[in-house]
């Protein structure tokens, strides 16, 4: 497989897509973030002293999805038509976060699906770091994508 993202002269570029065919993109994402049962505890009954963990996380995770090609070097600026941004839990110690993002264009949208639920984990560690400190983000993935010219992609399981 031949990398776009490189010039003649060996230089990192944004990649041209001019001549690539406008298809409806989808792609989802997921991450998590693992944590003492205290701390989860604390998120689902909505008494961290910050406010409302999920919700901030979920705008963050929109906003940042929106953004990403303002900090992704060769990202490019797409105009995202929906952005969903879902929890969980394992009643436990860890809360799940995937992030499923849209758009019709002419490249995909997996970056903005990982921007996304990689901002909701930095969000929750952000607004319960006083409570605790050593929460462990990750792993950050991609689940899938559809549309454009490489096809669909499913991540399998294991």
């Amino acid at each position: 497989m031949k990398l776009t993202h490189f010039n003649e002269q060996g230089r990192a570029r944004m990649v041209d897509v001019s001549d690539k065919g406008v298809t409806n993109r989808t792609a989802a994402a997921v991450s998590q973030v693992k944590m003492d049962p205290g701390t989860l505890m604390a998120i689902k009954e909505g008494s961290i002293g910050k406010g409302d963990v999920l919700a901030v996380a979920q705008v963050a995770g929109i906003m940042a999805a929106k953004k990403t090609a303002d900090w992704i070097p060769m990202c490019h600026p797409l105009p995202l038509t929906g952005i969903d941004i879902r929890f969980s839990d394992n009643n436990k110690d860890e809360l799940y976060i995937e992030a499923t993002v849209k758009t019709t264009g002419k490249t995909g949208v997996e970056m903005e699906a990982l921007t996304a639920v990689s901002a909701c984990a930095l969000t929750v560690y952000d607004m319960c770091k006083a409570l605790q400190k050593d929460m462990v983000i990750g792993p950050t993935m991609l689940v899938s994508k559809s549309g454009g010219k490489n096809g669909d992609y499913e991540r399998e399981e294991g």
